[in-house]
């Protein structure tokens, strides 16, 4: 379980930075992906390899000391997030006003990491000895910051959840309900730290069970961040294969056009190698591709008249319109002449373009089957 929550967190840091890279002035863009590094890197840091290179280097209790001041970061960088997206003054300056307060938290715990006794933060969560005030006061200051600044990002993103549309507004509620829940946990967990200091027992089974619903959230929370950006690649994506297969199931009807008509063959702008890999330049030809078989088709639809009314040249199946084409690119070549009088062919049932290409790549086809 642990593996893949990793792997998610991986996916949506390197997905973030990537997204920062394409706008590195844009403010909410950077708070994002500046959350999610922080958050990253509090995991390595947590994991016993990670706490004994820190505790190596920095001393005992640093590692516990550098994860948390990591959460506290995300939390402010995502509280920025909504900050920067009003794109007020006032929310700038409380941007800043913000950061205060968590320079000031986080020097509180420094503090408290700085004064307790050998070791008693080197114990987990459920196991640290709350009844050491510095013990208490560590995690109850960091816990309670983390809920406040996490709870009013979940009830930012409910709001803009509710003001969205989908995928959007599925990813900000996916984001919503597991900073809720994130918020509940830290709440539940300062509780704990309480009941401990004045002496109480908690139950393993809440203290474990307080994890859970931190460790679920999270992953919720990450989920929902990621999912519009990944939702519409893969969108994307499925586009570009689409109109990659149908760039090539035009290919027989192109060839045949562009061979009596060369004049009508769109030169690309750029003949650089890597500009056929590019997304955009599949889509580039698609559209050209077929403009190119458009224009074709009316250069070539005079030879196809024959004496026939047009009204039956609408009506012919892309098996006998391909029969057609075949030989009247023939004639072409042999020097027939008629007389100038173009006529519609392969006329699509729907005025959108994918009823236009679906028409164009029947006829291809047919002239694939009946080469």
């Amino acid at each position: 379980m642990a593996k893949y929550f990793l792997l998610i967190i991986a996916v949506a840091v390197v997905w973030r930075l990537y997204l920062w890279s394409r706008a590195p002035h844009d403010a909410p863009t950077r708070s994002v992906a500046l959350a999610f590094l922080s958050l990253g890197l509090s995991y390595p840091v947590a994991m016993p390899a990670g706490t004994a290179g820190i505790e190596t280097v920095a001393g005992d209790d640093m590692a516990k000391l550098v994860q948390n001041l990591l959460v506290l970061l995300t939390c402010y960088f995502l509280m920025c997030f909504y900050l920067y997206s009003a794109d007020g003054r006032a929310t700038r300056r409380r941007a800043r006003r913000e950061a205060v307060v968590v320079a000031v938290i986080a020097a509180a715990i420094a503090v408290a990491a700085a004064t307790e006794p050998d070791r008693a933060l080197a114990n987990s969560f459920s196991k640290a000895d709350m009844t050491i005030s510095q013990v208490a006061a560590f995690y109850l200051i960091a816990g309670l910051y983390m809920m406040y600044a996490i709870g009013a990002a979940g009830w930012w993103s409910a709001r803009y959840a509710r003001m969205s549309r989908r995928p959007h507004a599925t990813g900000l509620w996916m984001t919503a309900i597991g900073l809720s829940a994130m918020a509940v946990a830290c709440a539940v967990r300062a509780v704990f730290v309480a009941v401990r200091f004045s002496g109480g027992l908690v139950p393993q089974w809440l203290t474990t069970s307080a994890a859970i619903l931190l460790v679920v959230s999270s992953l919720l929370f990450a989920v929902g961040v990621t999912y519009s950006g990944v939702s519409a690649r893969i969108t994307a994506t499925r586009l570009w294969l689409r109109r990659r297969r149908d760039h090539r199931r035009l290919t027989p009807l192109w060839q045949l056009l562009i061979e009596v008509y060369p004049g009508n063959e769109l030169r690309a702008a750029s003949r650089m190698p890597w500009d056929r890999w590019r997304a955009r330049g599949v889509h580039r030809r698609y559209h050209r591709r077929i403009v190119e078989c458009r224009d074709g088709l009316v250069d070539i639809s005079p030879y196809l008249v024959d004496g026939q009314d047009e009204t039956d040249l609408l009506r012919l199946e892309p098996v006998e319109l391909a029969r057609r084409l075949r030989r009247a690119s023939a004639a072409i070549r042999q020097g027939v002449q008629v007389p100038p009088r173009a006529v519609p062919l392969a006329v699509p049932q729907g005025d959108d373009r994918d009823s236009d290409v679906e028409q164009l790549i029947a006829v291809s086809e047919a002239l694939r089957l009946t080469a």
